[in-house]
């Protein structure tokens, strides 16, 4: 059941009496992974966003000094993926299910002791919610430290690896996703249905799909694959080396938050 989380760090395999007696409560990191089930093109199964996640965990993991108490929750697997619903296959919440399967999660962390809270979220469709969510439970518990994090927001070598056309363009399915998942669950890749294709008519002004000023849009606005990007150019090898990158920032992360002490002016 733990998957690529090692079986020592997954939460699940706790008894309540190993919660009720673990020491220092407050100062465990307890992650929870979120994705997607959604297409990403003929090529790549609909659980990427999801297996990016738990694997990226699993492997910073590894990597993580056994005194560091951090464990890993049931990988939340449906998301908010609305984007992508003209798509057969693809499964979404609504955003207030989501917050809201969120938020009682958090709460019965919270509940049980524990005040070190990080939300993993593996799909780009969903960064906002994460946020709402992590500034709703701190504002209900001034002593609950939550992290709203996204799983490719830290240092990794797709900036070495990707084309610039790619690293601006290619959001989904593309090089980085299909090269990750070749290295990760490479038997669920069908390189030989991979198709390239970047959204056309995008304004020439500063609005952007992603950014700083963003406009709205579903995956049929932009594509007729519903890939974002280049994954006929793709390979293992460059999946193990992003896999690697981002395992080791992600295992410094766990290190951070373990340390990581609130802000308090009014005490």
């Amino acid at each position: 059941m733990h998957g690529f989380i090692p079986p020592q760090r997954f939460f699940p395999y706790l008894t309540w009496t190993d919660i009720h007696q673990m020491p220092e409560r407050e100062h465990v990191v307890i992650l929870q992974p979120v994705g997607a089930i959604e297409q990403h093109g003929p090529h790549l199964p609909l659980i990427v966003d999801a297996a990016i996640s738990v694997a990226v965990l699993g492997k910073a993991l590894e990597q993580l000094e056994a005194d560091i108490p951090a464990y890993v929750l049931p990988p939340l697997y449906y998301g908010k993926s609305n984007e992508h619903w003209h798509f057969p296959g693809t499964i979404t919440l609504s955003a207030q299910t989501l917050m809201t399967t969120l938020m009682e999660v958090g709460q019965s962390i919270y509940r049980a002791g524990f005040r070190k809270f990080a939300l993993v979220n593996g799909h780009g469709g969903q960064p906002q919610i994460m946020e709402m969510v992590a500034r709703d439970l701190h504002q209900q518990h001034e002593d609950f430290q939550v992290f709203p994090l996204f799983v490719w927001r830290v240092p990794n070598a797709a900036t070495e690896l990707l084309t610039p056309e790619e690293l601006e363009l290619g959001i989904h399915a593309g090089d980085a996703e299909t090269s990750l998942l070749l290295s990760i669950l490479p038997d669920q890749v069908r390189m030989e249905a991979a198709v390239k294709e970047y959204p056309q008519d995008l304004p020439d002004s500063m609005l952007s799909m992603e950014g700083q000023l963003p406009f709205a849009w579903t995956m049929l606005d932009l594509s007729r694959s519903g890939v974002l990007g280049d994954p006929t150019v793709a390979t293992q090898a460059k999946g193990d080396q992003i896999l690697a990158s981002l395992a080791q920032s992600w295992a410094q992360v766990i290190r951070d938050i373990h340390k990581f002490q609130q802000p308090m002016v009014w005490k």
